[in-house]
């Protein structure tokens, strides 16, 4: 069965005016890596591997132990003090690749916003400007808010926003080039989220390819696309073989990745995030403690592998080194 908008089994084009779509005649904004007319954007992320240059990032808050780990789908109480710990790791590595670090406000708030240090998921930042989402997690959706007063304060172009009844989560979009995305359907992400982002990005003239995504845990627990992929060169990525996507996979060699395969047993161990990795640069990369083979894997193929801990923060609240950063600049 066919629907408009849709290429084949795996692609979405979408175009044309639709609610929530941005007005490229607005003069803010234009062609995917376009700059304005004084030394270019100091914004922008069409790579998942690019150097790193601006990222933000928000620290654990107390609405993290507020949280009803049942409620929240957190395997376990959280300790605030670890998981902070954990965090300014991670952000110690953040600087020390040359990231200009930013951090959201909130992290002594008791607010409720207990997933806020994953800032990858409430927006995407595209080539040209940021998309505020709309999250398919409920208890999640106060977080845009912080993103969208960041991209004013800071002058980052929001092309556009999801609305209901659409859902889509960052982490479930990966930058195959900076011209094409690809976007995963599942629980936190559905087909009407998928026809709006569609339509924004294809004003910028980003093409966007959509593939199922298995059940995993089922719809309250995180399987995001890149829970199954993390790209960490333009030609190299590291993959679960046997979830990846079939017609991904495929698109992925046409473009000619090669795909490292990360160990089943530490995927399991750590519930996906063997998988979840950030490119730091191509090739210089940062995951969780604790997986020794498929950190080999990746310095096997010349891969500089850093390392932070994630057994309170990241494996316990569900979430990698890719969900605790936005990145707003890559180059």
């Amino acid at each position: 069965m066919t629907s408009a908008g849709r290429r084949g089994d795996g692609v979405r084009t979408a175009g044309g005016d639709r609610d929530g779509a941005p007005d490229a005649s607005s003069g803010h904004w234009g062609p995917a890596g376009s700059a304005p007319s004084q030394g270019g954007p100091r914004y922008g992320v069409g790579s998942m591997s690019a150097a790193l240059h601006w990222v933000v990032v928000r620290r654990p808050s107390p609405a993290l132990t507020d949280a009803d780990p049942g409620e929240w789908h957190y395997a376990a109480p959280i300790d605030l003090a670890a998981a902070r710990h954990a965090h300014d790791r991670l952000v110690e590595l953040l600087h020390s690749a040359g990231a200009e670090v930013q951090h959201l406000p909130g992290a002594d708030d008791h607010d409720g916003l207990a997933d806020g240090m994953f800032t990858f998921d409430p927006s995407l930042v595209t080539p040209a400007g940021a998309v505020l989402l709309r999250m398919g997690k409920r208890l999640r959706r106060d977080e845009v808010t912080l993103h969208e007063r960041f991209y004013r304060d800071h002058g980052v172009p929001i092309l556009g926003r999801i609305v209901a009844p659409g859902t889509v989560e960052a982490g479930d979009t990966l930058w195959v080039d900076e011209r094409t995305l690809a976007v995963g359907r599942g629980y936190r992400t559905n087909d009407d989220g998928i026809d709006q982002l569609g339509a924004i990005l294809a004003t910028i003239g980003v093409e966007l390819h959509a593939f199922d995504l298995p059940v995993g845990g089922g719809p309250d627990a995180c399987l995001h696309l890149l829970s199954l992929i993390s790209p960490v060169a333009p030609d190299l990525a590291l993959v679960h073989p046997r979830l990846l996507p079939v017609r991904l996979r495929q698109l992925l060699e046409v473009r000619g990745y090669s795909l490292v395969d990360v160990a089943l047993d530490e995927f399991e161990t750590t519930g996906g995030l063997a998988a979840n990795v950030l490119a730091l640069a191509p090739r210089r990369c940062v995951m969780i403690d604790g997986c020794p083979e498929t950190r080999r894997r990746l310095e096997r193929s010349g891969c500089e592998v850093h390392v932070f801990p994630g057994e309170e923060l990241c494996i316990k609240a569900e979430g990698g080194p890719t969900c605790l950063t936005r990145p707003v600049w890559r180059r």
